[in-house]
């Protein structure tokens, strides 16, 4: 861990300063000497006194400087600090002249007049009484975010949370936390539940105080909505854990339970044989979803006349003759408003959406096909030879003043031209993004949802593909036929004895699927860095960039951590006049493939050559850090180029290996995955399955045949709770 120190000096000058998160960088007087001082210091202004304890690093390009963990803040002291804050511009409206006057009049009680009484500002020549409490109300903003920075501080909770914090509640953002520090929990401050409860028994909330007990109720829920996949909990279970979490008797939980029933804040309802609780988000997107696509399941449409004869042409133009399951999609497609297409790899689910394509532009219904990420929407487009999109940019996004949040724009008052859209990987789309395209849609417009049930479920909450596909009610085309050509590779063989429980022939290395194995971690990881490095480049002509290490985990022997510090370490080692930039425990360097972890709507992209530009990066996107000048790391999605500031670094992570959940939707031309050691539950057939079928051209399994067998003899499939195939049909 890197030594830290304290350092005390004034704030000479502001070089940058984010005012949405507070990310400051400054030069500050350490003892006659400047020093530069980088971390969150949300609202500090030049002239302020500052105690940093933090650790030295070294900028490549601007040298040593203070890495902040802590800041304390004290006021300006003495006739001569306080004249170097109030002249620095750090109070809107008052300049140096004003500053000189100010200190003429009041001395050394000038900050306590601002702060307190600002309409004595008036005896100043030129300061009118409107002016004057402008002046007061700048000066006790800033003294509001001074107090929250001293809070939070205080009570070791991080001073990111301070600009979020005075963005959603102004000068009250104090107050409001003292008063439920819950607040604090998950959403936009992503506080863990159990930080915010230490903070709320500090400040004197009782162990069984409603306000506590409907906390954690809420916790529970959201909880297992986003990182179980829940979409609601039985009764009895979210009982049972709330009482478990606060240490409470589970009476008092029944209690506040009914609390919150009755007032709304959380949904109850009979469904799938359990007592139901939902959050009201998720109860009614279920609801919705469940309705639309019951009512859309029902209806028939007349297909083109002359279907036979025009399905002829289609296969003529296409230069191949559909398999009978493949004209069977095609038909449904025609006749019905919404229908599920399924089946494993080779068994031609792209010859038929390019079949149900061509349909629709010879019916002249305006298509658009959209996939959940951006790698998957681009490798949909060029599989139908078509422009593609996520669901999110289709959707487009717009910011809800009354929220304050990001929202979807396309909705039921201002809906998609589309008349028919085609979603590919819907396995990975969750239950509010299907809710919030059905309600884009007109009333006519005809959906096709595409996919492959056995891979990994959606991260977000629901079960939404296996859950339409259960229940019976939507028309479905089941593929099952494996083509001959598709037959021929190992991957698909592979991938299908997978799915039916049985392992591979490993050590019959032949084609495009190979085992090695490696039952050392260190062994695995020199494995994977020959390969990627030396023997697939060299023997088989697939060049680094081109190659995906996958790992089912983060952690342990052959995690991603791991694999990407090794990874970085070969292929793109530090050298002489390539910048490089630390946050936290990585350091990202030019030439580094990096993936974005998280949905950000309004950061903005530029088009490498030409002039296009657009708003939006999306989780699973991977790029090429171009350069790193100054703050500014910029980094390449295939073409469209995104600026990071160091405050968005959060929302880089080091993508030489990923994942295989991060993986999902995604193609490439060789995969490698590590299988070596992990939890049960990250060791699972399901991921097996999806990892083989990343592979477009070339698939090595680095690690030890037991693992691989145990993971084929693993199929756990975690149960979420959800009510949307009882729904469906109608139980």
């Amino acid at each position: 861990m890197e030594e830290q120190e304290v350092l005390e000096g004034a704030v000479s000058s502001i070089i940058f300063q984010n005012e949405e998160n507070g990310y400051t960088i400054l030069r500050m007087d350490l003892h006659g000497e400047e020093i530069t001082v980088v971390g969150t210091m949300p609202g500090v202004a030049p002239g302020e006194y500052l105690s940093v304890r933090g650790s030295w690093t070294r900028h490549p390009t601007y040298g040593p400087q203070v890495r902040a963990e802590t800041v304390e803040r004290r006021l300006p002291q003495g006739l001569k600090e306080i004249f170097h804050y109030l002249s620095s511009g750090a109070v809107k409206g008052v300049g140096k002249a004003t500053a000189r006057r100010i200190m003429e009049e009041f001395g050394e009680e000038a900050l306590s007049i601002l702060e307190d009484d600002p309409e004595q500002l008036t005896r100043i020549k030129g300061i009118t009484l409107k002016r004057a409490r402008q002046i007061g109300e700048t000066f006790r903003r800033q003294m509001g975010m001074r107090r929250l920075m001293e809070f939070l501080t205080e009570h070791q909770l991080p001073l990111e949370l301070a600009a979020p914090l005075h963005r959603s509640y102004g000068d009250l953002a104090l107050e409001v936390v003292r008063d439920n520090p819950y607040l604090l929990v998950g959403g936009e401050f992503e506080v863990e539940f159990s930080q915010a409860d230490a903070l709320a028994l500090e400040l004197g909330v009782g162990a069984e105080d409603a306000l506590r007990l409907e906390a954690g109720l809420i916790f529970e829920l959201t909880h297992n909505s986003l990182n179980n996949g829940h979409i609601f909990l039985p009764r009895r279970k979210l009982v049972e854990a709330t009482g478990v979490l606060l240490d409470v008797p589970g009476s008092l939980v029944e209690e506040r339970l009914e609390s919150l029933l009755t007032r709304g804040d959380v949904e109850q309802e009979h469904i799938a044989g359990q007592d139901a609780v939902y959050l009201p988000a998720l109860y009614e997107a279920e609801t919705f979803v469940a309705q639309r696509i019951g009512e859309m399941s029902t209806r028939e449409l007349l297909p083109p006349e002359h279907f036979e004869e025009l399905m002829d042409q289609i296969q003529r133009r296409q230069h191949l003759t559909y398999a009978p399951q493949q004209r069977q999609a095609v038909r449904l497609a025609a006749g019905r408003q919404v229908m599920l297409l399924t089946g494993g790899p080779g068994t031609g689910k792209t010859t038929c959406l390019r079949g149900v394509l061509a349909l629709f532009e010879h019916m002249g219904l305006e298509t658009s096909l959209a996939a959940p990420t951006g790698r998957a929407a681009k490798r949909l487009g060029e599989l139908c030879g078509t422009e593609a999109s996520t669901i999110h940019r289709l959707l487009e996004t717009g910011f809800d003043p009354h929220t304050g949040r990001l929202v979807f724009t396309k909705n039921s008052y201002d809906p998609l031209k589309a008349r028919a859209v085609i979603v590919d990987e819907t396995s990975m789309v969750d239950l509010p993004l299907m809710a919030a395209l059905l309600d884009a849609l007109e009333d006519d417009c005809r959906l096709v949802l595409v996919g492959d049930p056995d891979q990994l479920p959606s991260v977000g909450p629901g079960n939404l593909f296996a859950d339409l596909i259960r229940s019976g009610v939507v028309p479905t085309v089941c593929l099952t036929e494996i083509f001959r050509q598709a037959a021929q590779s190992a991957i698909v063989r592979n991938a299908h004895m997978i799915n039916h429980g049985q392992l591979p022939d490993l050590r019959r290395n032949e084609g495009d699927f190979f085992f090695l194995s490696r039952r050392e971690g260190q062994s695995a990881l020199d494995t994977i860095v020959d390969l990627c490095r030396r023997r697939l480049p060299e023997r088989m002509g697939i060049p680094p960039d081109q190659i995906q290490v996958l790992s089912p985990t983060r952690r342990r022997s052959t995690g991603t951590r791991a694999l990407n510090q090794a990874l970085q370490q070969a292929l793109n080692p530090p050298l002489e006049g390539k910048e490089e930039r630390r946050f936290g425990d990585w350091v990202y360097r030019e030439g580094d493939r990096v993936m974005q972890v998280r949905n950000n709507y309004d950061v903005l992209w530029r088009e490498e050559h030409g002039t296009d530009s657009g708003m939006g990066m999306f989780n699973g996107d991977i790029g090429i850090i171009r350069s790193i000048e100054r703050e500014v790391i910029t980094v390449d999605f295939e073409g469209k180029i995104v600026e990071y500031s160091p405050d968005m670094l959060g929302e880089l992570e080091p993508a030489f290996a990923v994942t295989v959940h991060k993986a999902q939707g995604s193609e490439y031309r060789a995969v490698i995955l590590a299988a070596l050691d992990g939890a049960p539950m990250l060791m699972t057939r399901g991921v097996l399955y999806t990892a083989v079928t990343r592979a477009k051209e070339l698939f090595i399994l680095v690690g030890d045949e037991q693992v691989a067998a145990q993971m084929v003899a693993n199929n756990r499939q975690t149960r979420r709770y959800s009510g949307l195939r009882a729904r469906l049909a109608g139980e």
